[in-house]
């Protein structure tokens, strides 16, 4: 009997002590399949923030590379043009050589298709749109663009012995103008519904008005107090009418650090008076942007 008692007892014994490992077991097993589902998550969260992080456009590396830092321009004076060594000189391109010294590297200027910029870039031909960029919508849009360093505007321009019978834009309904394709100057012509014709360059829109072959031009404010008037080429052609108020900046890949180089570039510039100093040069002091 007492061997029957104490086989009961022992067989009570060992089911409790098998029902507490299989507690044990299971309280575990749970345990650890929180602990799974909460590094999966955090796993996952670090995965999406440096797949983000790739998303930028690492140019600088690129450029710092290569040895040089490709600009497209077009031949625009005061901000990029050649002095007569045939050397680019200008505003901008004395700001983008600063920068190429900073970076370690020369400064290649490439001459392209104003219409075509967009496309230059995103193909990589060069790495940076610098050229007196009006940061218009489509402009910010299709790059990504520093904070704006130059005022600007689109001016009228005509013979200046007839510069009277045009100073507002209801007098300019009859002329026929001559703008650079895929400028500012061909927008403010569109949206005042005015006749114009496109050429390649804002330099050719003046030889259309000199030749006589169209009426009148529209440009750049800054192009048309370099090259019109007294002392200039063109000492015969004025500026009246000011279309547009628009601001200027440089045009990087969507997403290159380049952008954020050049930004950190201008806020040194403008503070060690840098910037001043080169717009001095080119009568531009006047027309410059606070870099913060």
């Amino acid at each position: 009997m007492k061997k029957k008692m104490i086989a009961c007892v022992l067989a009570s014994m060992m089911a409790l002590t098998l029902g507490a490992c299989g507690s044990s077991s299971s309280s575990e097993s749970s345990g650890s399949g929180t602990s799974a589902s909460s590094e999966t998550a955090v796993s996952g969260a670090s995965a999406a923030s440096a797949s983000a992080a790739d998303d930028s456009v690492k140019d600088i590396d690129a450029i710092k590379k290569k040895g040089k830092l490709v600009v497209g321009i077009t031949d625009f004076e005061p901000m990029d043009y050649k002095d007569d060594n045939g050397e680019w000189v200008g505003f901008d391109a004395d700001l983008a050589k600063k920068v190429g010294e900073d970076l370690g590297v020369e400064v290649e200027f490439q001459e392209i298709d104003w219409d075509n910029k967009i496309l230059e870039l995103d193909n990589g031909s060069i790495d940076c749109v610098w050229n007196g960029m009006t940061l218009t919508d489509e402009v910010t849009k299709s790059m990504s663009c520093t904070q704006p360093y130059c005022n600007n505007a689109q001016v009228v321009v005509v013979p200046k012995d007839k510069a009277d019978q045009y100073q507002d834009v209801a007098s300019l309904k009859d002329l026929t103008f001559a703008v650079e394709s895929g400028s500012a100057g061909a927008e403010a012509a569109a949206e005042n519904n005015l006749n114009y014709t496109e050429v390649t360059a804002q330099s050719d829109t003046l030889l259309e008005v000199k030749s006589g072959s169209c009426d009148a031009a529209i440009i750049d404010l800054l192009m048309a107090s370099a090259m019109t008037g007294e002392g200039t080429s063109y000492s015969d052609l004025t500026h009246t009418v000011e279309l547009t108020k628009e601001e200027y900046g440089v045009g990087c890949r969507k997403g290159s650090d380049l952008c954020t180089y050049l930004n950190e570039e201008f806020a040194k510039f403008y503070k060690d008076g840098t910037m001043k100093e080169i717009a001095d040069q080119y009568s531009l002091a006047d027309v410059l942007i606070d870099q913060q």
